[in-house]
C-alpha cells in the first residue's frame, strides 16, 4: 500500500475561497481516478506559525497506481489550479 501526503500553504489573495475550492476539487478526484483508493482532505484550524493551510492523505495499491494518478488529466487540471493559488507545498510518499 502506498501513502501520498501533500500539504499546502495558500497565497493570501482569495485564500479562504481557494482553500475550499481546492478541497472540493481534490475530493472529486476519488470518483474520477480509479487507482485512487481513498483520499482525505483537511483544512487546518489552528492557524499556528508552523501550520500549512490544507493537507491531503491518499492511498494507492502500488507505486505504479500513484504514477498513473500523478499523470491523469483530471489530476493535472487540479494541479494547475493549485499551482496558481499556493505559495508552497510539501510531499511525502511511503509504503505501508
Amino acid at each position: 500500500m502506498i501513502v501520498h501526503i501533500v500539504m499546502f500553504v495558500f497565497k493570501q489573495q482569495n485564500k479562504e475561497e481557494n482553500i475550499y475550492r481546492t478541497k472540493a476539487m481534490l475530493e472529486a478526484l476519488v470518483q474520477k481516478i480509479e487507482v485512487l483508493q481513498s483520499m482525505e482532505v483537511g483544512i487546518d484550524f489552528s492557524r499556528s506559525e508552523r501550520s500549512f493551510d490544507l493537507s491531503l492523505y491518499s492511498i494507492f495499491k502500488t507505486k505504479e497506481d500513484l504514477r498513473m494518478y500523478a499523470t491523469h488529466p483530471a489530476h493535472l487540471e487540479v494541479v494547475d489550479f493549485i499551482k496558481a493559488v499556493t505559495q508552497t507545498s510539501k510531499v511525502v510518499d511511503y509504503e505501508r
